[in-house]
């Protein structure tokens, strides 16, 4: 999580940084919504030009970035501790690099792994 929002260059520098790192299987990013048109208020329905609405490019694919960015889920495919360690350093090594104004990491395990009895009773 980030101690700001960030902006649409820092975002697309950071995700490209992550890109290159082996053994990330997905990243979810959250933050503050930036809609095509604005719902509420005196401007309900006005197009909403935002400059950091705005299409970037990551990994050669361009990307419709619809949030101020503000925290990133990152899904790693690792074998052992060893190296969780190895990944986990690159990844801060990305975010020192490219988040100026800091964050903090939390490891766990934020989604499920396996299938769970309540996975068998529905199918």
């Amino acid at each position: 999580m980030t101690n700001r929002l960030l902006s649409a260059e820092t975002t697309e520098k950071l995700l490209n940084a992550l890109d290159v790192i082996p053994g990330i299987r997905q990243i979810n990013m959250t933050g503050e919504s930036l809609p095509k048109t604005i719902n509420s208020g005196p401007g309900k329905g006005y197009a909403n030009n935002h400059s950091e609405r705005r299409v970037i490019v990551v990994g050669g694919r361009e990307v419709e970035l619809r949030y101020l960015v503000g925290a990133f889920y990152i899904e790693l495919e690792v074998e052992d501790e060893e190296e969780l360690e190895v990944r986990l350093d690159q990844i801060k090594a990305a975010c020192n690099e490219n988040i100026e104004h800091g964050y903090t990491m939390q490891v766990g395990r934020y989604s499920k792994y396996r299938p769970t009895l309540h996975d068998f009773r529905s199918a």
